[in-house]
């Protein structure tokens, strides 16, 4: 019965006093405490050199810190720049720069005939056309005027007259509309109005002759109302002191040039600076066709010192 109760005590060790355990578990218990630790220990190590390594790399150094930085910045400015952006027109200023020349004029002379007032202002407005940029316009022209003939055959035939007819109207009415602007009393400077006359004659000049007679009346008629616009200038700058305008520049040849070019149609003209000039006691231009020509224009008179030799001057009483 002893034996029993020992064995028992011995098997139950949870039925000591105080619960202490018997020395074979208190060494068995103390063994798994230091495994514990020592695997706790090396989990701590093993941890420690990871740690080492990642701090190692690339993506955690202090330079990928500094351009990951910016990247994250850009990323939310962009974000907030796509929010605020809105579709609107140009204004006004930029959309003028976007136009060409001809856009610009289409659309201004639909305005001015829309609204009369804006013209009326748009004239008032706008600079005078000069002499380069009138003649410049009148070139143009012709140049459309030149490009609109056909490839092969006579450019005066009758086909090439029909093919060209309209860009040939075209041309005389520009010169036409821009004749009258350089014609006093619109133009008060002389020199300015026979600068334009000369440029404007020249275009007539290169203007074909036709084959047939009927189809030259359009350039018959430019020299008709050309040698009327250079007599009203020449009339004009004759008031001004004493025609002093008409003596420089060479005019008298260079319109007798005109009217020999032309066939004697600026005869007009002629006549009307010999008139003005007259009293020089010179034919400044030489008489009509057929006639000698006066080799000296004015201006060589005054240079060479012949001036005023044509007639004596008597002084006191006959």
């Amino acid at each position: 019965m002893n034996s029993v109760i020992a064995s028992q005590h011995i098997a139950a060790p949870h039925l000591l006093p105080n619960n202490r355990l018997s020395p074979s578990r208190s060494m068995l218990s103390s063994s798994n405490t230091m495994s514990s630790r020592k695997r706790k220990a090396d989990d701590e190590g093993s941890s420690g050199d990871n740690d080492d390594r990642m701090s190692a790399s690339p993506s955690s150094s202090p330079a990928m810190a500094l351009r990951s930085l910016p990247q994250q910045n850009f990323s939310r400015s962009a974000k907030r720049m796509r929010t605020n952006v809105t579709g609107r027109p140009l204004a006004l200023p930029r959309l003028l720069e976007t136009l060409g020349a001809d856009d610009m004029r289409n659309i201004l002379r639909s305005i001015c005939e829309r609204h009369p007032d804006i013209g009326t202002e748009v004239v008032s407005t706008a600079p005078r056309p000069g002499v380069p940029s009138a003649l410049n316009v009148l070139n143009n022209y012709e140049t459309t005027f030149r490009a609109s003939f056909p490839f092969g055959g006579r450019s005066s035939s009758d086909y090439s007259y029909n093919r060209v007819r309209q860009t040939l109207i075209n041309l005389l009415e520009a010169l036409k509309d821009f004749t009258p602007h350089f014609l006093p009393p619109n133009e008060t400077q002389a020199a300015t109005s026979l600068n334009f006359l000369d440029g404007a004659t020249e275009i007539i000049h290169r203007l074909p002759d036709w084959d047939t007679y009927q189809h030259n009346r359009h350039k018959q008629e430019a020299y008709e109302e050309m040698a009327k616009a250079w007599a009203s200038v020449i009339h004009e700058a004759a008031k001004r002191a004493g025609g002093i305008q008409l003596q420089y520049g060479g005019w008298d040849q260079k319109l007798s040039k005109h009217n020999e070019i032309s066939g004697g149609r600026m005869q007009g003209a002629i006549n009307e600076l010999r008139g003005s000039l007259g009293w020089m006691g010179r034919d400044p231009v030489g008489s009509t066709p057929g006639g000698t020509a006066e080799p000296m224009s004015i201006r060589q008179q005054l240079l060479s010192g012949t001036y005023g030799m044509g007639a004596p001057v008597r002084v006191g009483p006959w």
